[in-house]
This record gives structure tokens, C-alpha cells and sequence, in this order.
């Protein structure tokens, strides 16, 4: 019973993340196709869906495996003590596979060719900065969320990503096997494999500051 529970956990991460994924880039296929040339429209397109998906992701899967479906999520409890080394590798492994299936998943329903690679640049500082401060503002919600409503961190983590897919240059994708997965599909939201790793630091960095914040102002208790 309890290696079956387990079990959940991981089945639960792996899935949820793969519809993140086949959300994040089918919402993008779909969004640019529709929008005639407008970038903004097809935003607009892909943020809605994203946001959406989360909040539904995270209140049928939070229950059962946390609903991290992110290796910076991941990790940060995992440096909480929340979580153990074996389980958050096990996370960490099952969310990058889901996330990369995701993907094709996505270009399988719009018959494009599975297998891709982006060309879409990403690059430069403010692209990073930008990660960092997309990542720690993610972390931040959760931790806040956790503390004082976890009835509420479905709806918080939605509106934030919807939110930061504005108010950020790299459209905020705070999340390390997101980066890894959409490095695979050549559409609206990929990005050239060259500027993942830029992106996927900052992601650490980003967490990594959101737990020292949240140590002072969201501080476990028991």
C-alpha cells in the first residue's frame, strides 16, 4: 500500500507536467496560428490557457504528489526538508520526462513534426534577470501560499504565472524542465537550446533567493 502511494506521487508529478507542457506549447501553436501576425494576441493566446491549466493541475494533483511539476519547486523543498534527496530526484527525473512527452504530445495534435528543435532566441541579461525575478516571485507565492493558505495556492500560482507572463521580457517560465522541454518544439513557445542554460540558472538563483526571503518572512513552524 504505501510503495502504491508512492507510486501516485510520481504518476501524478509525471502527468501533471505533461499537460502543462502540451498546454504551454499547444496554446502557443494555437494562439499564433489564430492571431494573423499579432504577438500580442498570440500571448495573450498562450497566457490564459497556462494560467488555467495550472489552477486545475495543481487542485487535482496538489492533493496527492504536492503538484510541484518543477525541478526549482522541487528543490527548494527538498532544501526545506519537506521532501527527501531519493523522492525529489525521482521528481525532478519524472517532471522532465513528462515535460519533454508534453511537448510532443502538443506538435502530435497539430501535426507537426515531433521531433524539433527551437530556433527561437532568447538571449541576453534582461532575459535572465528576468528568470531570476520570475522564479523567485513563483517560489515566493508558494511558500506564502503554504503558509498562511494552502487552500488557495491553485488560484495563486494560476494568477501569478498569468500575471508574470506580462510583466516579465521572458515571458516567465520559471521552471527548469519547462526550459529543458521547450528547448524541443520549433513554435511560438520555444526557445533555442543555446539560451537554456542562461535560463535554467537563473531559475536556481531565483529559488535560491526565494528561500532565503521566505526563511525570514514564511518561516515553518513544528
Amino acid at each position: 500500500m504505501a510503495k502504491a502511494c508512492v507510486m501516485n506521487k510520481y504518476i501524478a508529478e509525471f502527468t501533471g507536467t505533461c499537460f502543462l507542457l502540451a498546454t504551454v506549447i499547444g496554446s502557443g501553436i494555437m494562439g499564433e496560428t489564430l492571431a494573423n501576425g499579432n504577438t500580442a494576441i498570440a500571448l495573450l493566446g498562450n497566457t490564459i490557457p497556462t494560467g488555467a491549466i495550472l489552477y486545475v493541475l495543481i487542485t487535482i494533483f496538489g492533493p496527492v504528489s504536492g503538484a510541484h511539476f518543477n525541478p526549482a519547486v522541487t528543490g527548494a523543498f527538498w532544501w526545506r526538508g519537506d521532501i527527501g534527496t531519493k523522492p525529489a530526484a525521482i521528481y525532478i527525473s519524472v517532471q522532465i520526462i513528462g515535460a519533454v512527452l508534453g511537448v510532443w504530445i502538443a506538435h502530435a495534435m497539430f501535426d507537426l513534426s515531433i521531433l524539433q528543435a527551437s530556433t527561437k532566441l532568447r538571449s541576453g541579461p534582461a532575459q535572465g534577470f528576468s528568470e531570476v525575478v520570475a522564479t523567485f516571485g513563483l517560489l515566493l507565492v508558494i511558500f506564502g501560499g503554504v503558509k498562511h493558505r494552502p487552500d488557495a495556492v491553485a488560484a495563486l500560482v494560476g494568477f501569478y504565472i498569468t500575471a508574470a507572463y506580462w510583466f516579465t521580457a521572458s515571458t516567465s517560465f520559471a521552471n527548469p524542465a519547462v526550459t529543458i522541454a521547450r528547448t524541443m518544439s520549433d513554435t511560438f513557445a520555444g526557445i533555442n537550446p543555446a539560451n537554456a542554460p542562461l535560463f535554467v540558472l537563473a531559475q536556481c538563483i531565483g529559488a535560491a533567493l526565494a528561500l532565503l526571503l521566505a526563511k525570514q518572512v514564511f518561516p515553518k513552524t513544528g
